[in-house]
């Protein structure tokens, strides 16, 4: 027995029939919508006056400026002791592997409480 499994796209904005998904980013967050034809135009629309004039990002460029937030960053030609904040995070009863890499961010936490 033969089975036909069709997908019907909703346009997020009224309800309607939608034709094609759209993909979009803003602030370093991607977003999808499903769209008609018509409402895909006037996102286009809308937004072409800044991507004219935008500088578009390809690959490694968009995992660096997304990657992670300066905040949480250890300092360039950091030499934290790995066995200090392995040490300093069971005694503060913080789960952390005997082995591999320590996150950014226990780093911080570790380089604040000792400082």
């Amino acid at each position: 027995m033969a089975q036909t499994t069709r997908i019907l796209l909703t346009d997020d904005l009224d309800g309607s029939e939608a034709t094609q998904t759209v993909t979009f980013a803003v602030d370093g967050i991607t977003y999808e919508i499903d769209l008609s034809d018509e409402h895909a135009a006037q996102l286009r629309e809308s937004v072409a006056v800044y991507v004219d004039r935008a500088r578009k990002l390809r690959g490694s460029a968009i995992k660096k400026r997304t990657a992670s937030r300066p905040a949480s960053r250890k300092p360039a030609g950091d030499k934290t002791d790995t066995q200090q904040v392995r040490a300093w995070a069971k005694e503060h009863g913080i789960e952390v592997s005997e082995r591999g890499r320590l996150s950014n961010d226990l780093i911080v936490r570790f380089q604040e409480a000792t400082s």
